[in-house]
């Protein structure tokens, strides 16, 4: 059956066949390790194991942002997990994420290391301990920053998980699911677009954590380079969001951010691993392509 008609969900569902689509080789109703391995441990206390998609650049962008302000101790190593051949699920990974999921951090300068994972948990790990950066203080400034950052927790499944799934990876297009993911996709660059146009940042006047959260989902689906799906969305309409994206995309700490853990794009775009702030320089894709 092709999911758009005449099917009737059985008493009880039972796992008995690939869901299909693009990711269907690590989509499994159960959790926990499939293999013993590892993580690898750099120099530095900070060990993320992440990849560059949108939860992924989150976080390094919000290290790079961090040693942009001249946090010493946020220097980290950043090791590629690469989920389409499923390390996520290695023994040494789930130790750090039980829900086996991008990105995951291992902060080694306590005493009892220090695993936190979920990517808005990271966000606000990192401002905390790093003194409070790009987390305001203030009650209602901080009201505001936080809810912006959970807003996105809260919506970016609808964008990705559905709108993103349905739209480009399922493997077969049902007009339904189409239609009522767009429709909750616009519906939220909506609701950035009229919370931009009264206020620079989603926190207020001040750049955030929020803003690094909200940036690499809906950032770049404003600018058409998520699922390819710019003209079927309309998003030239959101004329603040895209004001907003334009200008964070000029911050020299976003812009290395996210190139860490990238695999695809332009070779120079790519760092698969960053282990000291010289590899931008020397340890992008199309140099290490040179020296192979």
């Amino acid at each position: 059956m092709n999911g758009t008609t005449g099917y009737t969900p059985p008493t009880v569902w039972s796992w008995n066949k690939d869901s299909g689509g693009r990711f269907a080789n690590i989509n499994r109703p159960i959790a926990g390790a499939t293999q013993e391995k590892d993580l690898p441990v750099g120099k530095h206390p900070l060990q993320l194991y992440s990849l560059a998609t949108p939860n992924g650049v989150k976080v390094t962008v919000m290290l790079e942002e961090l040693l942009a302000l001249g946090h010493t101790c946020a220097e980290y190593d950043a090791w590629l997990i690469r989920i389409n051949e499923g390390d996520q699920f290695g023994s040494g990974f789930v130790a750090v994420n039980p829900n086996s999921k991008i990105p995951a951090l291992l902060d080694r300068s306590e005493a009892t290391p220090v695993r936190v994972f979920e990517s808005g948990a990271i966000l606000q790990y990192l401002a905390e301990k790093f003194g409070g950066a790009f987390l305001p203080t203030e009650r209602a400034a901080r009201a505001e920053c936080l809810s912006w950052l959970f807003w996105q927790m809260g919506s970016a499944p609808y964008l990705g998980g559905g709108f993103g799934h349905f739209y480009a990876y399922a493997p077969t297009k049902i007009e339904y699911a189409i239609d009522r993911f767009a429709m909750e996709a616009k519906r939220q660059l909506d609701v950035l677009d009229r919370r931009l146009a009264e206020s620079r940042y989603l926190g207020g006047n001040e750049y955030t954590i929020a803003d690094m959260a909200v940036w690499p989902w809906y950032g770049t689906l404003a600018k058409g380079q998520l699922y390819e799906a710019g003209e079927f969305l309309s998003v030239g309409e959101y004329k603040n969001v895209l004001r907003w994206t334009d200008e964070i995309a000029q911050r020299p700490a976003v812009q290395r951010g996210r190139m860490v853990n990238r695999t695809w794009g332009q070779p120079a775009s790519q760092l698969p691993e960053r282990h000291d702030a010289g590899d931008f320089d020397t340890r992008t894709q199309d140099k290490l392509d040179t020296q192979a």
